[in-house]
């Protein structure tokens, strides 16, 4: 019996998502990723993108899985919403990165970039999978343009993080 216990303690540990994201109120690490919009490739620096406005970055932990094409395609879905907001939407994975090209298109609808993230980056922004090396785990943060973290939202669910974020947004705006 202790032995069923031990494992699945592990195996739940193995199988959660990093919990300690950058939380509200924190610097948010500055970066530039490449990627892909509709197909093309791009390049993405936040500290230029905040000039613009906020930034709402999503990580995923791969493309094509399920989980991350609905995110994405849920994204893509209210990407109006963001830009009436002036906010910027950008997805990153450590997931089947060699796949962004098609993703882009595919399940993002070509109406934002998504990019590949490195470890360095991951472990900036904690979001490293722990049961997936290399992939990131499903966190959402709105970055406002004193480039400080203003919301976070961490759920593997992929269905709230649209609502979560926009909500943010607009809370940012209405400050």
């Amino acid at each position: 019996m202790r032995h069923l216990i031990a494992s699945v303690a592990i195996a739940a540990t193995l199988s959660a998502p990093a919990l300690a994201e950058l939380r509200p109120g924190e610097a948010a690490p500055d970066f530039t990723v490449e990627g892909f919009q509709a197909g093309e490739p791009v390049s993405f620096h936040l500290a230029e993108a905040l000039e613009e406005g906020p930034v709402v970055l999503f990580f995923f932990p791969a493309a094509f899985t399920s989980g991350c094409e609905a995110q994405a395609a849920s994204f893509a879905e209210s990407i109006e919403l963001f830009e009436a907001e002036g906010a910027q939407v950008i997805g990153v994975t450590g997931g089947n990165t060699d796949r962004l090209a098609d993703f882009s298109t595919q399940h993002c609808a070509s109406a934002f970039p998504v990019f590949a993230v490195g470890d360095g980056m991951a472990g900036e922004y904690e979001v490293r999978m722990m049961m997936r090396p290399g992939w990131t785990n499903r966190t959402s943060y709105v970055i406002d343009q004193n480039s400080t973290i203003a919301f976070t939202w961490s759920e593997m669910n992929p269905y709230e993080h649209v609502d979560q974020t926009i909500a943010a947004v607009r809370a940012l705006n209405a400050d």
